[in-house]
């Protein structure tokens, strides 16, 4: 009889799964007691991330039009939101099982932020479907993931570019995109932003946690080291207006923010 799968195994599982539904319950399956295995894990033979075959990955300059002025529109917009969360649950499915020999809070942190994105997705694709449209029903673009590929050998990069830059960027988006919701009177979404705002704010102070237990185990400085990782990976600075409250709430400091503000 084999053995139970660890729980970075799983993690691994799931991550391989291309149906949305069978991803969320799979992630939803796993259990914060289940054995670590903080070892070296074979990578799969079957492609990483598992996705559904649609929506069609195009260059971020020709997805569909998202202005919120029309109900297609809207709906792109509402798509774009649910594809960066199906995105997220698989980018802490592979930070999860790619990278061993860590504390067992860095796991099991990020498993809490695998649970919290399918949430978010299951929340965002239901709003979708309420206004007639399915997830892949429109074009996306895979930059997100892109930029987990380019990091995958550097669990510094990772921290610093995925948590600590774009999913900190929406932090600083997701006021504004609640604002052209609520001029639409479509209150859902904006209460759907606000669940996954006080998540993300989490999400991105848990990115914050472990940049900094490596720069304190590699005795490297946070935000020269930071800037040097934004330049090596060709990432773009990111431009205000930042949301102050919410980064320094996810444990941005006020050097860091002056920093992110100069030019």
């Amino acid at each position: 009889m084999s053995s139970p799968l660890s729980l970075r195994e799983s993690a691994l599982q799931a991550l391989i799964i291309s149906d949305p539904d069978e991803k969320i319950a799979a992630v939803q399956k796993i259990s914060f007691d289940t054995l670590l295995h903080t070892q070296v894990i074979t990578p799969p033979s079957q492609t990483i991330p598992g996705r559904p075959l649609r929506p069609e990955l195009v260059p971020p300059q020709k997805v569909t039009y998202r202005s919120v002025h029309s109900e297609q529109g809207k709906a792109a917009l509402i798509h774009a939101i649910a594809h960066i969360e199906f995105n997220a649950i698989n980018l802490a499915l592979d930070i999860i099982w790619r990278f061993a020999d860590l504390p067992d809070d860095f796991y099991r942190d990020w498993l809490r932020v695998a649970k919290e994105e399918a949430y978010h997705f299951s929340l965002v694709r239901d709003h979708l479907r309420n206004l007639g449209y399915e997830y892949g029903d429109f074009t996306a673009h895979n930059g997100l993931w892109e930029i987990c590929e380019k990091t995958a050998n550097d669990l510094m990069a990772r921290l610093a570019l995925v948590p600590r830059t774009l999913e900190a960027r929406g932090l600083d988006v997701s006021p504004v995109i609640q604002n052209k919701l609520a001029s639409i009177n479509d209150h859902e979404g904006v209460k759907i932003l606000d669940i996954i705002l006080r998540d993300e704010v989490g999400h991105v102070e848990l990115g914050n946690k472990w940049y900094l237990y490596m720069c304190q185990q590699t005795g490297k400085d946070p935000i020269a080291t930071y800037a040097n990782m934004v330049h090596t990976y060709h990432v773009a600075k990111p431009k205000g207006p930042l949301n102050v409250k919410a980064r320094k709430q996810a444990g941005f400091t006020d050097e860091e923010l002056a920093w992110l503000s100069s030019d």
